[in-house]
């Protein structure tokens, strides 16, 4: 199989027929600055958050077997936790999104504070750097209605075809879902073939040796089955700009 200039996950869901660049696809100049530092707004338990963390210019892509490892460990130390749950994850280029429920907002800024720490401790370690990861502190948005919430999954779980990873390399063209986030714990895909337990094995053992990344059962009512009120979610979605 041919790689690209960098290392990707194997995983290949099934063939795809299509291809070629999407006409406006791809960050966009001018938005990838850090919000206006303001008071966050309380934050209620039967929300959501949509949470983004990015990393600083000179930290090396994410999306890598070392650093998608690195980041797991991060997660799998938040499981168990009641009040801070971290149901779904995508790591990008240079920053990470979460869906997470919080109790409250010193739920959420406890959680995040210790995951951001976890977490940029570990990518040091893989990368063999010190210093700071993260770029600024995390910009979080509640997820409030049925319409957002499933918006929302499909920007998390299909945000890696908005910045083009879907092209990168032949793997990742053939794939239906992204490797580098829980798209394979998701169970509302419009292509219900994709919904499959975690560790079963596809026709040829594709899947074996690939670990999803950690996540929390969720337990609002928003993101357990309120966004399922304005219908399934395509894999090959290309989500717009929230």
């Amino acid at each position: 199989m041919r790689r690209g200039n960098h290392e990707q996950l194997a995983f290949d869901l099934r063939p795809r027929t299509w291809g070629g660049k999407r006409a406006g696809a791809g960050r966009k100049p001018g938005r990838s600055s850090d919000a206006r530092h303001r008071k966050r707004p309380a934050v209620r338990r039967y929300e959501v958050q949509h949470v983004v963390l990015r990393t600083r210019n000179d930290v090396p892509r994410l999306r890598r077997g070392k650093t998608y490892q690195a980041i797991a460990r991060a997660l799998r130390r938040t499981l168990g936790e009641h009040a801070f749950r971290v149901c779904h994850t995508s790591i990008q280029r240079n920053h990470l999104h979460f869906l997470i429920e919080a109790h409250d907002k010193a739920a959420l800024s406890h959680g995040m504070r210790s995951l951001a720490i976890m977490a940029a401790r570990a990518i040091n370690r893989v990368l063999g750097r010190s210093g700071k990861v993260f770029a600024y502190r995390y910009h979080a948005t509640a997820i409030a209605s049925p319409r957002q919430m499933r918006n929302a999954l499909s920007y998390v779980l299909n945000n890696w075809r908005r910045h083009d990873e879907d092209e990168s390399s032949e793997a990742a063209h053939r794939a239906a879902l992204d490797p580098y986030s829980t798209a394979l714990a998701f169970r509302g895909w419009k292509q219900g073939m994709f919904a499959i337990p975690a560790g079963e094995r596809l026709a040829g053992g594709r899947l074996a040796g690939y670990e999803p990344l950690p996540a929390a059962t969720p337990e609002t009512w928003l993101l357990r089955v309120g966004w399922e009120r304005h219908g399934p979610i395509s894999a090959y979605d290309v989500p717009r700009r929230l």
